[in-house]
């Protein structure tokens, strides 16, 4: 099938289909006329990666993953899987923890305020 179609296909853009074969997670033979000409199970790698990319998986990582994944999308216990995805795993810990702190500061910082204008409101 032609980009046009997986396009329609899978709801992804052309732009980001060529974006996932330039970084190796999606392959296309070309033809004479250069157009890419993706197989049948283009569709369904398509939708995998949308799915790691969507459990936080940045585009190096899913290109080591990709190999692993059964044909109902499933991870295999590949080398390199298990230490990818924990690794991926703390990250988005560590990351959560930074956006709770900056959170309950924010909460505090508005609390201050909201305090502040009301004793003005008050006092005057």
């Amino acid at each position: 099938m032609l980009i046009g179609e997986l396009a329609e296909r899978t709801g992804i853009s052309e732009r980001l289909l060529r974006y996932y074969e330039r970084v190796g997670l999606l392959a296309a033979e070309r033809r004479s006329n250069g157009y890419r000409e993706y197989d049948e199970d283009a569709e369904h790698r398509v939708t995998q990666i949308r799915a790691l990319l969507a459990a936080g998986l940045p585009t190096r990582a899913i290109a080591r993953l990709l190999p692993c994944t059964g044909a109902d999308g499933a991870l295999r216990a590949c080398p390199g899987v298990l230490p990818t995805l924990h690794d991926r795993l703390a990250e988005l810990d560590r990351r959560a923890a930074e956006l709770a702190t900056a959170r309950d500061l924010l909460r505090h910082a508005i609390l201050d305020t909201e305090r502040s204008a009301l004793g003005r409101t008050v006092g005057n």
